[in-house]
């Protein structure tokens, strides 16, 4: 979706809130699921588990160079090797 769509959710008293049946149809949750809260600055941000991974996994291809063979450890033996440890 290339669009923002800005919708108004209620919540009630109990702290509980309702997607809109056709959000939860194209987000994968018609059958019901989880979603991820991400407060940030600018607000409160919900992803997917799916939407989530994809974040998770675009941060990793950053800090990896897209290297499929990048490990924790290959990258705490290089910082060792940075700071002269």
């Amino acid at each position: 979706m290339d669009a923002v769509m800005t919708l108004q959710i209620n919540i009630t008293p109990n702290g509980r809130m309702r997607l809109p049946a056709d959000v939860r149809k194209r987000l994968g949750l018609a059958g019901g699921g989880a979603v991820y809260l991400e407060e940030t600055e600018d607000g409160v941000v919900l992803r997917t588990a799916n939407q989530a991974v994809a974040k998770a996994q675009a941060l990793a291809k950053q800090y990896t160079g897209g290297n499929p063979n990048a490990s924790v450890d290959a990258f705490l033996c290089r910082r060792r090797e940075d700071s002269g440890e």
